[in-house]
């Protein structure tokens, strides 16, 4: 979530220097209060935005319930978490169709903002869910409009009605009727946009919403629209009365401070977020969860919801199969794709509990060729040394190198991954064994810690060594809530 990265290590600095405190005084929350002003202007939230934030953050801090607290450094973080969670809307604010055939999405937006991939984004989203959408190409002004919005949606098997070509508010209705004769549940309207909000733009939005009646109107935000985004939002809302809001890029390098202006200026909730460039890149946006990530407190039951969704049947049979007779190439080479369709390395380290802030000082950027280069490797050894890696000897090694084009340094460093990655399978299966004899299990020796293998493009980094760069896990002290749905979550996966 790079975004809020200059943000959330802002504010990280903040509370570990509270943290440093045994006693907090009135003034130690001042600094504090004045600090996380700073940090919120600089990463361009609007100016009443931030002042009625930390007036409201500031005098619940200054209770006697905080300051005479064993951990009052804990119960800022707390508030904090609080108030920004309410600052972005406090509950998520799912879609919301009715019981009519087709239903109708609009999407508004300045040209720009992401309207024509967000579209693109929300059809695949219920198209996985079981809809059968249509996408409207109602942009006939910008060169390709509606070539671009055929061919994504060409891409992910979703139809595009460009009717007329001349006429937008024909073309929204005539998509309805396109919509009814094929059979289709939902109709996304693509309307155009301008690099500034004009009176043609608006009435547009108007007419064609008047001609098709939504039962949404969404506004496509930029994430890297700064404190101009107050007044476009504004405007919409009044001629448009849209009813939430989806902020796109916010993967790239803004600050994103006009996201979190959003809903405090509009009312109007965050629906989506985008999270990227591919079509599945569009999540439902939970406040309380974008909140932690931002105070860097990860998102792990976002983690867990990304691995359900990937998993399937015969790698949940393949997991029970690794327990119970150990783990081969060719499992490494499913965990790696797994990994790949979870986001990236990137991607889930930035879920994790001070993930972001870690890679921040590791340059921002990890090494994901690093799969490519494994997965080249694995494909290059025989069906037999995939399936039993430790027949690979040092003459095997060197032809395996020669057929994938790397070195047997690469050969021996995947070899190694493998040989921790079994280790750890092995004491996991004990583990388990040992909870399942009961009381006389034996137990493990005290002090004697699990050593976890290497993440690829880590520079050989084990997840241990990652947490201890991370400084453990910020926010998970008070956090029981999300423990509990972790293990009920996982309880869920097993079943499954």
């Amino acid at each position: 979530m790079a975004a809020f990265g200059s943000l959330s290590d802002r504010l990280a600095d903040t509370f570990d220097r509270l943290r440093g405190k045994g006693k907090l005084t009135e003034a130690d929350i001042n600094v504090a209060m004045r600090e996380i002003r700073m940090a919120l202007l600089e990463a361009d939230v609007n100016y009443r935005v931030v002042k009625d934030f930390v007036t409201r953050t500031k005098e619940r801090c200054l209770t006697a319930e905080v300051m005479e607290s064993l951990t009052p450094a804990q119960n800022v973080v707390k508030i904090v978490l609080d108030e920004l969670t309410e600052l972005l809307g406090g509950t998520e604010s799912k879609l919301v169709l009715s019981s009519r055939i087709p239903n109708v999405i609009m999407l508004v937006g300045l040209q720009g903002s992401g309207k024509t991939t967000a579209a693109v984004k929300l059809a695949y989203m219920l198209k996985k869910q079981g809809k059968s959408p249509l996408l409207a190409a109602c942009d006939v002004y910008r060169p390709a409009a509606a070539d671009q919005l055929a061919t994504l949606g060409g891409e992910i098997g979703v139809p595009v009605f460009r009717g007329d070509g001349v006429h937008p508010v024909e073309i929204a209705r005539a998509s309805i009727r396109e919509a009814v004769d094929t059979m289709r549940d939902v109709v996304i309207v693509d309307t155009a946009g301008r690099l500034q909000i004009d009176e043609q733009m608006m009435q547009e939005a108007v007419d064609i919403k008047r001609a098709v009646k939504p039962d949404q109107v969404l506004m496509v935000v930029d994430a890297m629209t700064g404190q101009d985004i107050v007044n476009v939002v504004s405007t919409f809302a009044e001629r448009t009365d849209f009813d939430g809001v989806i902020i796109s890029k916010l993967d790239g390098d803004a600050r994103g401070g006009g996201a979190l202006s959003v809903r405090e200026v509009t009312g109007k909730p965050i629906k989506f977020v985008s999270m990227g460039e591919k079509p599945d890149s569009l999540e439902v946006f939970n406040p309380e969860r974008m909140a932690k990530r931002i105070l860097g407190m990860g998102d792990v039951i976002g983690i867990i919801e990304k691995a359900q969704e990937a998993a399937t049947a015969e790698q949940l049979a393949s997991a029970e199969r690794m327990l119970r007779d150990g783990f081969t190439m060719d499992d490494m080479l499913e965990q790696m794709k797994a990994v790949k369709k979870m986001g990236g390395m990137k991607g889930i380290l930035g879920m994790l509990p001070g993930g972001q802030r870690a890679l921040n000082q590791m340059g921002g950027d990890l090494d994901e060729k690093v799969f490519d280069r494994n997965e080249a490797i694995i494909l290059s050894m025989t069906a037999e040394e995939r399936r039993r890696p430790s027949i690979i000897n040092g003459q095997r090694r060197a032809r395996i190198a020669r057929g994938c084009g790397l070195t047997p340094t690469d050969v021996n460093a995947l070899m190694k991954q493998w040989g921790e990655m079994n280790k750890m399978m092995g004491k996991v299966r004990a583990m388990a064994q040992q909870q399942g004899v009961g009381k006389k299990g034996k137990k493990r020796k005290k002090g004697k810690k699990m050593r976890m293998p290497g993440v690829p493009g880590m520079g050989g980094m084990n997840m241990n060594q990652l947490m201890n760069q991370m400084g453990g896990m910020p926010g998970m002290g008070g956090g029981m809530s999300d423990m509990e749905k972790l293990m009920q979550m996982n309880e869920q996966f097993r079943r499954k």
